[in-house]
């Protein structure tokens, strides 16, 4: 078995790791311990490779608008495409958590130095995310002040993912708390995304309940830009 053709996909479209991201491939795939340990080693070399990538981008960067950084949400977010009236730079890893944007701040944000920056962080790690969340908050405010920074919410899921709401729900409110304590723009893409007849992710806007489709995509722009575009104008 190819596991390294089967896992890129997989961390493009991560399934949250708090809800198994491992457990649920091994459990399909009856993959043994050996095989674990290689699709650790894959999936860590995806995340060096990912930011081998942006050192190379980043040198020849200039005058960056937005810096979207994240896990597999924004690592599939088309964003040139979405932002074309923007100088934008995608940040995003499938599969990363929390602690994994802390030790890319350099090459995410700090070398980037952009206008504004978005960070969609925590659903890989839901139950671990705030005890570095706030550090990420300070690097920001000691290296780079004067970026805009934006903290999107966690979104709603659905399907098999759909148990993880009540905690996505109990996390954005600390996001929030955070956002007002640094000064900065809170946006909620959790209720926004949400279907009132199940009270989760509505289902035209996901691929398996907790990634987008396109229209998931489209959706997401139309509450993301206009916060943006304000925060550049100003």
């Amino acid at each position: 078995m190819n596991f390294k053709k089967i896992l890129i996909p997989i961390l493009l479209t991560a399934i949250p790791i708090t809800t198994g991201l491992f457990s649920y491939f091994l459990t399909i795939h009856c993959v043994n311990k050996a095989h674990e340990k290689e699709l650790r080693r894959i999936a860590q070399e995806y995340y060096d490779n990912k930011v081998k990538e942006f050192k190379e981008e980043n040198k020849t960067l200039t005058d960056v608008d937005i810096s979207f950084i994240g896990d597999s949400l924004t690592d599939a977010y088309d964003v040139k495409y979405y932002y074309p009236e923007y100088n934008v730079v995608n940040r995003g890893i499938g599969g990363d958590t929390t602690f994994g944007v802390e030790r890319r701040l350099d090459v995410s944000a700090y070398e980037v130095n952009p206008k504004v920056l978005t960070l969609l962080i925590g659903a890989n790690n839901f139950k671990t995310m705030f005890d570095n969340y706030e550090n990420i908050l300070k690097g920001f405010k000691d290296n780079i002040p004067n970026t805009k920074v934006v903290l999107l919410s966690l979104t709603s899921m659905t399907y098999q993912w759909g148990r993880n709401n009540k905690i996505a729900q109990e996390n954005n409110k600390r996001i929030k708390a955070y956002a007002d304590e640094y000064g900065y723009t809170y946006v909620d893409l959790y209720n926004p995304l949400l279907d009132p007849s199940t009270n989760e992710l509505k289902e035209e806007y996901t691929t398996d309940g907790g990634h987008f489709t396109p229209l998931g995509y489209e959706k997401v722009t139309s509450i993301i830009k206009p916060v943006v575009t304000s925060l550049l104008i100003l």
